[in-house]
């Protein structure tokens, strides 16, 4: 991978739906340059889907909380698991640091927030401290 790949990489995650044209222009290629490159990028598990990022406060949720959560840990994965299969959680990652897993909620608001942390997640075997923060405005 070189500085080109990079590049094409930067404006594929600005702008997903970019056409190879567009993007052959910006870094003065041929459009079959784009192409083969995106092609190798794509083979080589660099890039791994294309997808959209959504408002969750267009879609009705006004509510969106990273829960950090710490489990026993025999039970990590199968906690982690089990909280990515709930509908209102958006993402789920393991980690290091302060917490054993991270997981992003949307929800309409606390009320409902409140269903799924205590009666959802917090019953999930395994789980004793979850720690919840309500995000107040993305800046990036």
């Amino acid at each position: 991978m070189d500085e080109k790949d990079i590049q094409i990489i930067n404006i594929l995650r600005e702008n997903a739906r970019m056409p190879y044209a567009e993007i052959a222009k910006l870094l003065n290629v041929t459009e079959a340059t784009v192409r083969k490159r995106i092609k190798n990028l794509e083979k080589n598990g660099v890039i791994k889907k294309y997808t959209i990022e959504v408002d969750p406060a267009k879609l009705g949720y006004s509510t969106i909380t990273i829960l950090g959560l710490d489990v026993e840990p025999q039970y990590l994965l199968e906690a982690a698991h089990k909280i990515a299969e709930l509908d209102e959680v958006k993402k789920v990652a393991t980690s290091s640091g302060d917490h054993m897993i991270m997981a992003e909620i949307w929800t309409k608001n606390t009320s409902e927030l409140f269903e799924v942390i205590s009666k959802k997640i917090a019953k999930i075997k395994g789980v004793k401290k979850l720690c919840p923060a309500i995000l107040l405005e993305e800046i990036k």
